[in-house]
């Protein structure tokens, strides 16, 4: 009769998924999102307002911010997908423990392997989910987030020209107003104060436009007048111009990417440790999909009694561990202290582990075997 029960077609029908695991998954998947969707509002807003403190110094652009929230969210996300599968389980699994649904499975002849799959229908679409994220989404996001804060700093001086105020850029060293700005960015009635070692230069001009030259950024002044001296002397120079140059921002540094940043396929190439263990960082987010779904099964039983969060201190605990395990190990993949061969394995292994430690502690090795053995 047991033999029957594990053959398809033979007392019972082969399904590829059944109600029990249709009813899990909805619920793991409406769970999971909405508490990925709680963390990563509250950790985006934090660094929204570090975003903001920038726009306001005129270190970001308003334009930029909006863009920056965006490519702030994806890195978050992968960053949290894992902790919101672990809570989630916990959560969904805690209260069908609590509302006996695991007895009426366990009556129906319904065994861990059968939670298991129910539960593995999440984790392998979310690790597959994790890994495009931190091999592809989160690289091409935090790149550029670092090109658009590269652009706004070297244009934070030009941002702020409007119309009718009188600006100050370099430091000081260079003063402009201009009248009025048209739509193909043409100045008319332009005024420039600026200082060339101990003297200073005043210009005033008809027309100026902005124009990038080998050298940097510069305003073109048109059909004007130039005043240049020492103040308190009466020796300066003037002289007529039909057109005139004044360098507004110096020619900008390469942008180099942080290994955050850097494209997945050369990391897999590179032999430099930061980059080594960068790579190890991104295989880990799948890893940790798997591993602390895997952990948070048991998990969910410690505790049936405590609450509709009964499990959640215990979790939190551990994925503290994991994750300041995690950062520690990051540095030490660096420093050489862990071989990079080994990297981050040694911590997954031992989250693998405590998730066999709460199996056995719960239903017993003899148990855990002869279900293995049926295969339920």
């Amino acid at each position: 009769m047991n033999e029957e029960r594990t053959i398809p077609g033979a007392g019972r029908p082969f399904r590829l998924m059944t109600v029990l695991d249709r009813m899990i998954v909805i619920d793991l998947f409406k769970t999971v999102g909405a508490v990925l969707t709680v963390l990563v509002i509250i950790i985006v807003s934090q660094k929204f307002i570090r975003v903001l403190a920038q726009a306001i110094a005129g270190n970001i652009s308003n334009e930029t911010v909006l863009s920056l929230l965006g490519l702030k969210t994806i890195t978050v996300a992968t960053t949290f997908l894992p902790a919101a599968l672990f809570m989630s389980v916990l959560m969904v699994l805690g209260r069908m423990h609590r509302e006996q649904e695991m007895a009426a499975i366990a009556s129906a002849g319904g065994g861990m392997l059968t939670i298991y799959r129910s539960v593995f229908w999440v984790l392998i679409p979310l690790s597959l989910c994790a890994a495009g994220l931190s091999m592809f989404a989160a690289p091409w996001a935090e790149a550029h987030s670092q090109t658009l804060m590269k652009q706004d700093k070297d244009s934070a001086d030009v941002r702020s020209i409007s119309a009718g105020r009188f600006s100050e850029y370099s430091g000081g060293e260079l003063i402009f107003y201009t009248e009025g700005v048209d739509t193909s960015g043409k100045m008319r009635h332009v005024f420039i104060q600026n200082k060339q070692g101990d003297r200073t230069g005043v210009a005033n001009a008809e027309y100026g436009h902005l124009e990038n030259l080998p050298g940097g950024l510069y305003l073109i002044l048109e059909q004007g007048e130039r005043i240049l001296g020492v103040p308190g002397n009466k020796d300066f120079t003037v002289e007529k111009f039909t057109e005139y140059a004044v360098q507004i921002e110096k020619k900008t540094t390469e942008l180099i990417l942080g290994s955050q940043a850097q494209n997945t396929n050369q990391l897999w190439h590179s032999r430099n440790l930061i980059d080594v263990a960068e790579m190890q960082d991104r295989l880990n987010g799948p890893l940790g999909v798997i591993l602390l779904g895997f952990l948070a099964v048991p998990l969910a039983k410690l505790s049936p009694r405590g609450g509709v969060y009964g499990s959640i201190l215990v979790a939190f605990g551990i994925y503290f561990a994991y994750s300041n395990l995690q950062r520690v190990n990051h540095s030490w993949v660096i420093s050489g202290k862990v071989p990079y061969w080994l990297g981050y394995f040694w911590i997954d292994l031992l989250l693998l582990i405590l998730g066999m430690v709460f199996l056995l502690r719960l239903y017993g090795l003899k148990w855990f075997l002869i279900n293995l053995k049926k295969g339920r």
